[in-house]
């Protein structure tokens, strides 16, 4: 199935461990690039997250972030260093000595010193398998919105296909009233400045000059890849690579239909050619 790159896709999850905000944003780019922010606790979750966006994604500029608060579960208790505790109050007492007093230790005082309470050590494992959770929930609305963006980008290059089929059908049907007119222009300007035709070297001119002016073999390369390109939409894979290369042979054949042309109809068909080539091409560029 034909995907976008362009798509937008976000999943909240509330739960004791915490609240978990993803958010993924894509848009067209020649290659996979992840844009990966997190939050500074969770760090380490960054090579699992490029991991899971390689394996979903095969192009586009993916800007990934996750806000995270967290919950009841992930509150952390303090820890008292009782080795500190101990050194500080036997400090006391000994300078309480020196000094001829008795000792009043604050335990708010030694409280506050640095390094007597610590957090206690917390286990962040569930909290990274549920963010990890919630990504690959995001990852699977991001793709479901890329596949409904890519079914309307199949649709509208197939409309343009038809209209290209439309072209080279009109084309077809007007180049033997051109090679006509062309042999008639000829003949009658040479019939002005010469009394006397050699017939036989006049039709090997003309037929080399109408050689010149046969496009069939433009129609028959148009038509190849128009056929081409619908079946490249129906592949399930990523094709923009593929649909991009067809779009330069479409337009390299409808510009050599206008450098041929010296008829205005035929003029007209290839500019209306262009036109819709490029208008696959802009639609094109979006596609995985």
């Amino acid at each position: 199935m034909v995907c976008s790159m362009t798509a937008f896709a976000r999943s909240e999850h509330r739960g004791d461990l915490g609240e978990f905000i993803w958010e993924l944003r894509s848009v067209n780019h020649r290659f996979l690039e992840a844009f990966v922010r997190l939050p500074e606790e969770l760090r380490g979750l960054e090579p699992a997250v490029r991991e899971r966006l390689a394996k979903q994604l095969g192009r586009g500029k993916i800007d990934c972030g996750l806000r995270y608060a967290r919950g009841s579960a992930g509150a952390e208790g303090l820890r008292v260093n009782l080795s500190l505790v101990l050194q500080l109050v036997d400090a006391c007492n000994e300078v309480a000595s020196l000094a001829g007093a008795e000792t009043q230790v604050d335990a708010w005082e030694i409280m506050r010193w640095p390094g007597v309470l610590e957090a206690a050590e917390r286990d962040l494992s569930p909290v990274q398998e549920q963010a990890l959770a919630v990504l690959d929930e995001t990852l699977d609305r991001l793709l479901e919105v890329r596949r409904r963006e890519g079914a309307r980008l199949v649709e509208i290059i197939s409309q343009r296909c038809a209209s290209m089929r439309e072209l080279v059908t009109r084309a077809r049907a007007r180049m033997p009233q051109v090679l006509k007119e062309v042999r008639s222009r000829i003949r009658d300007r040479l019939q002005e400045v010469l009394a006397d035709l050699d017939e036989t070297r006049l039709e090997q001119e003309m037929a080399l000059l109408a050689q010149r002016l046969d496009v069939d073999e433009e129609m028959d390369r148009l038509a190849a890849h128009l056929e081409e390109v619908e079946l490249t939409l129906q592949q399930n894979k990523p094709v923009g690579r593929r649909l991009d290369f067809l779009m330069q042979e479409l337009n390299r054949e409808a510009n050599t239909l206008g450098s041929k042309s010296s008829d205005v109809e035929l003029t007209r068909v290839a500019v209306e050619m262009k036109v819709a080539i490029e208008q696959m091409r802009e639609q094109v560029q979006n596609i995985e």
